[in-house]
């Protein structure tokens, strides 16, 4: 059977300051009336059952991702002690699921993407479930066509074109994987025509992922198999804390995609974006004549190209602006040039580094 594994234990400090530790990224009603997270979820409706829908997150998160995703059950809520990235959190979820569903494979995705229409990821998905039923042990990817030269994403390298069935998306098997480059490489990768944005979403089998993570990352595969040994005793809580925290976290690209020798990628048929900063909220909702895109109440007098993100309640005037954010928050507010916007990390960092985490 088909089971989706959400993945939402991330930190969004590119959106500060309405992303913080205790209401990240995910958990913001960003791209719409609704958060992410609920987003992702509505998404797998009609393709995943909620009792083979599984969320993990970070501990600390548990509590406001159940209070968003009240249909799910509390057994499909996993949080994590600690962040070790997504190779532990995907073995992990694959055990568990595994205990269950031994042939069982898994959809695995991030809860923070915008992804339209829902339509055709489903039928995306679909469409990979069936190249893994088809042979067992390959690992399914998917691919984004990209638009321009990104920095910030990683790259796939289409190899061979696989056999697809009509009005399926276009599959290759992969050729390499590329980390994120350098504009002037990016670039070429663009021009090249055979390089898609890795969008970090992946269709297998769960007894591949945890061969595959047995044979790469042993260590880490028997602190996870002691936790999921312990998950329906009264230990668990104890195991969880002390066998997670002694996983060295490493991703599941570096981990087993860029070893493997069975990995295909699907271009995404489907609209894909990863909100990577303030501005990719200006491409999911409707700017006005001057250029402008709130969210909330804003008024821009003689203002054009800015992005506005306002508290309930909150009035933000704007006037003789070009191209600015500004995101206010009861306790914080951040004004920069849209230009620099990839610097609120250094924002989040300079704030750790004072020791002002009343603003974390």
């Amino acid at each position: 059977m088909l089971h989706a594994i959400v993945m939402a234990g991330g930190a969004g400090t590119r959106f500060w300051p309405a992303s913080r530790a205790a209401l990240p990224k995910q958990l913001l009603p960003l791209a719409g009336d609704t958060t992410l997270l609920q987003d992702t979820v509505a998404r797998l409706d009609g393709l995943v059952p909620a009792d083979r829908t599984m969320i993990v997150t970070s501990a600390r998160l548990l509590d406001a991702v159940r209070h968003q995703v009240p249909g799910l059950p509390e057994s499909a809520l996993v949080g994590e002690p600690c962040k070790r990235d997504t190779a532990p959190c995907i073995g992990l979820a694959a055990l568990l699921v595994a205990r269950q569903d031994p042939a069982a494979t898994m959809a695995v995705m991030p809860s923070d993407h915008v992804i339209r229409p829902t339509a055709d990821f489903q039928r995306a998905i679909e469409q990979a479930a069936a190249m893994v039923e088809s042979a067992p042990g390959r690992l399914v990817t998917f691919g984004v066509r990209p638009t321009y030269p990104a920095e910030s994403f990683g790259y796939i390298q289409q190899g061979a074109p696989l056999a697809t069935g009509p009005g399926e998306a276009p599959a290759h098997a992969v050729a390499r994987f590329r980390e994120k480059p350098p504009a002037s490489v990016a670039a070429d990768y663009v021009a090249a025509g055979t390089y898609l944005w890795n969008a970090g979403i992946f269709v297998w089998k769960a007894a591949t992922i945890i061969a595959a993570l047995d044979a790469r990352q042993p260590e880490t595969m028997a602190h996870l198999r002691r936790i999921a040994d312990a998950w329906d005793t009264p230990d668990r809580d104890r195991v969880f804390a002390e066998a997670f925290a002694a996983i060295k976290g490493i991703s599941v690209d570096y981990a087993v995609l860029e070893h493997a020798s069975d990995v295909a990628v699907i271009e995404a048929p489907f609209g894909w974006d990863d909100l990577g900063g303030w501005s990719a909220v200006a491409r999911q909702r409707k700017a006005d004549d001057a250029g402008n895109t709130a969210v909330g109440r804003h008024l821009g007098i003689e203002t054009t190209g800015t992005v506005v993100h306002a508290g309930e309640g909150h009035l933000v005037v704007t006037l003789g602006l070009k191209d600015i954010l500004v995101v206010h928050t009861p306790d914080a507010t951040l004004v920069a040039d849209r230009a620099h916007e990839e610097g609120v990390r250094k924002v989040v960092a300079e704030l750790e580094k004072r020791g002002w985490h009343e603003y974390l």
